[in-house]
């Protein structure tokens, strides 16, 4: 519809001007017949070096390769990521550590057993230990000591000390529940709106492309038809001085041709620069230059001519179920929730109840003692190695336990009670900004509804204008046969069809437009040409 108008409107242009040069070379005929629909437009759209590109593929190359996009796709790697970190907070972990002492400690007693005491001690500890996600910290140890002495009264050389044991610390105020998970929770929140946001800004990226790429769409149009005025404009200077040179037209319809053609001149190098920027600006969207060195692209598809009309109550129910923006607030809006919850638990006193239970294990190597001036002899009847002395901790030969409760009640509250009110302040400031968001989005889905409401009329007042144009063009010739009217006030009639079929282009793609911004709007929901469920 558009190309059918424009095309109109340039075949009534090549008709005026055809007239025009047949009249200046002194030819009486008869108005010429329509040119064909692919003639006058044609001829000067295939003359404007570029690369034809369609909507579908810019698409595609912006999807990877917009700023915008690559910057999103950063962010929701980073939330990944530090949603993975949280969680390895509550991974088991395993520890060990070995320590070897040497210590020479020189004696007074008689029963030290020699003067200077040499011992070496050699200390293995290992275990796992965890986090769970409502506080409760779990530890499983196992540790052996393997001293060695130069004592006569020691028993056992070397000796084997084990200890195993179980712990458990379970906090009841400060640190539960959801103080412990609150990192985590606001994590995966992130996470959420972090795939949110990449998503929106898919859509964002897709919606500026389309809008762009029906920019160019116009801006090449505007270009042919300046083009197409220029150059009949200098037809019509050239049949102003043959006029002259006979003697019927003044020297002032001279110079009104050479300004005239030295305006529309100045009109073709301004759509031109207009045309190269709306390129320039696709190109940074897509991340790429037109290919084989060509100057800009040049949109090979043709814009929606009535995209679908839904009701605005319709389009206001899926804006606020999938516009994706309002999805990350939301995200935003837990995850703040959940850190407050997290430091309400923890401006509590700390009242944290811990207990385990284990056992010791003694082995070695047995040595016989002697005292001085006695023939006794004493032997401990130990096993020896380091095996029995971790089976007498496994069966709890020789247990160990132990409970009891910590509490820590700080005076005043004022750092667990002051933080707890800053997070609270801040689930009040994203619920506030959810709000405005829903309501800033609410004004720009009626906006766009609107808009698009009206396209229909809009083109369709357009597409009158058009005709009305051209009928101006086709009364300015006959009066202009009979002498009834200038060459210059028929070119004027001809710039004036040109406006109208500018305006109608540009209500083509103000249209196309608003229904670009009512599918990112919408989350992706609305389609122009296609059905809704």
């Amino acid at each position: 519809m558009a190309s059918t108008s424009l095309r109109r409107s340039c075949a009534a242009l090549t008709t005026v001007f055809t007239a025009l040069a047949l009249a200046a070379a002194g030819t009486a005929v008869a108005m010429p017949a329509a040119t064909g629909p692919d003639s006058t437009l044609a001829a000067v759209l295939a003359t404007m070096p570029g690369e034809p590109v369609t909507l579908a593929t810019m698409l595609a190359e912006a999807g990877g390769q917009a700023i915008a996009a690559r910057l999103a796709e950063a962010d929701y790697a980073a939330a990944a990521a530090s949603l993975r970190s949280e969680r390895g907070a509550f991974d088991p972990e395993l520890f060990g550590s070995a320590t070897r002492t040497g210590n020479d400690q020189p004696a007074a007693s008689l029963f030290a057993g020699a003067p200077v005491l040499r011992n070496e001690t050699t200390e293995i500890e290992a275990g796992a230990r965890m986090s769970l996600p409502i506080g409760t910290e779990l530890t499983a140890s196992l540790s052996t000591v393997r001293s060695t002495t130069n004592s006569t009264y020691a028993a056992l050389s070397p000796q084997y000390q084990t200890f195993g044991s179980l712990t458990v610390r379970q906090p009841l105020l400060k640190g539960f529940g959801p103080a412990a998970g609150a990192d985590l929770h606001a994590a995966e929140r992130g996470l959420a709106a972090a795939d949110a946001r990449r998503r929106s800004t898919r859509q964002a990226v897709a919606a500026e492309v389309e809008a762009r790429y029906w920019e160019l769409y116009a801006g090449e149009r505007d270009l042919a038809v300046a083009v197409l005025i220029r150059d009949r404009a200098r037809v019509f200077l050239d049949e102003a001085r043959l006029r002259a040179q006979a003697g019927l037209v003044g020297p002032s319809q001279v110079a009104s041709a050479e300004g005239f053609l030295a305006e529309q001149e100045q009109r073709v190098l301004d759509a031109e620069e207009q045309l190269d920027q709306r390129s320039d600006r696709l190109a940074s969207l897509v991340g790429r230059r037109p290919s084989a060195g060509q100057p800009r692209f040049r949109p090979a598809d043709e814009p929606p001519r009535a995209p679908r009309s839904l009701p605005v109550e319709a389009l206001l129910v899926a804006a606020g179920a999938n516009n994706p923006d309002l999805q990350a607030l939301d995200e935003q809006v837990r995850a703040a929730r959940a850190r407050a919850d997290g430091a309400k638990w923890d401006a509590r006193p700390r009242v944290d109840l811990f207990g385990g239970i284990g056992g010791n294990g003694l082995s070695g190597t047995p040595r016989d003692i002697v005292f001085p001036g006695s023939t006794d002899t004493l032997r401990y009847d130990v096993p020896g190695g380091f095996g029995p002395g971790w089976a007498q901790v496994r069966d709890r030969d020789y247990p160990w336990w132990n409970a009891g409760v910590v509490v820590s009640l700080p005076i005043g509250g004022r750092a667990g009670g002051g933080e707890a009110a800053r997070r609270r302040a801040e689930v009040a400031r994203a619920e506030n900004t959810l709000e405005g968001a829903r309501r800033n989005l609410e004004e720009q889905v009626r906006a766009q509804q609107r808009e698009l409401e009206r396209g229909a009329r809009r083109l369709e007042l357009a597409r009158t204008g058009v005709d009305a144009s051209i009928r101006q063009v086709e009364i300015g010739m006959i009066e202009y046969r009979n002498g009834r009217s200038t060459a210059f006030e028929v070119v004027r009639l001809a710039a004036d069809l040109a406006g109208a079929q500018q305006r109608y282009s540009q209500a083509l793609v103000r249209t196309a437009r608003a229904a670009a911004a009512l599918t990112q709007l919408t989350g992706g929901w609305y389609q122009p040409a296609a059905g809704q469920e």
